[in-house]
């Protein structure tokens, strides 16, 4: 019996030695095994562990705006964090139409950064992303607005209802269409989400899209839920035409 003991402690002796010394080996090599294991910048393809390397962020950064609540006034109060061009442009089209949704946690983080520090902020409201219909976002794969809504959310710490709204009816593309051709196309779009359906928020909505340009698809879900009575504060977006004219065909 004394022998089976001691055979069974040595055995587990000697694993315990190996396990160490294995951790040992693994976080010893953990740095040259972190530059096998890199991803790519999916903007510029680029060896990066960050979701957006650093110079494609510096791009990207240089295109925030200096005051993004300027546009924050009546009847359709806008806050965006940068100008529809560049950079900014070309990652939010590689969020949206090259399947990179990590590149939402970046670019809602900068918008939440960018709302914390206004003074917009002091106003308690609930977040609401404005819906792809269903058809469309089961061949994209995600919806942009509700990831950005959640590193959005994540940030700032408010209240995230995902779905608040719903959009019921599938619509031609925006930028096909004119500015009055716009607002057929989105009437009956939308409807309340099942959160909203039986119990109103108990603060006004801050909608949030990934860009805004003629503002047809935003005042179309705002009207929705003004029609139950649910106050909208208003809309955040990562970004907004810096000449609305000049980008009057641009995708909303």
């Amino acid at each position: 019996m004394l022998i089976i003991l001691a055979s069974y402690t040595l055995f587990f002796i000697i694993i315990s030695s190996q396990w160490v010394a294995m951790q040992h080996w693994t976080q010893s090599f953990k740095p040259l095994l972190g530059l096998f294991l890199q991803s790519f910048c999916p903007v510029c393809q680029r060896s990066t562990p960050l979701d957006l390397c650093l110079d494609c962020e510096r791009q990207v950064q240089r295109c925030q705006h200096p005051d993004p609540g300027a546009s924050w006034q009546t009847p359709s109060p806008v806050f965006a964090w940068g100008d529809y061009g560049g950079a900014l442009k070309r990652a939010i089209a590689t969020l949206k139409y090259e399947n990179q949704p990590q590149l939402a946690r970046p670019l809602g983080h900068w918008l939440a950064n960018a709302w914390l520090a206004s003074p917009l902020s002091q106003t308690p409201v609930t977040v609401v992303p404005i819906p792809m219909h269903a058809a469309k976002r089961q061949k994209r794969g995600f919806d942009q607005a509700e990831l950005l809504a959640e590193a959005f959310c994540d940030k700032t710490g408010l209240l995230l209802r995902r779905q608040g709204l719903e959009r019921v009816r599938a619509t031609t593309a925006q930028f096909e269409l004119s500015a009055e051709a716009r607002q057929q196309n989105l009437l009956g779009a939308f409807q309340l989400g099942r959160e909203f359906r039986h119990r109103s928020p108990h603060s006004p909505v801050l909608l949030l899209d990934d860009v805004y340009t003629t503002g047809a698809t935003v005042n179309a879900a705002a009207q929705t839920l003004r029609r139950h009575q649910i106050r909208v504060y208003g809309v955040v977006a990562i970004a907004k035409p810096l000449f609305d004219k000049a980008y009057s065909n641009a995708a909303s």
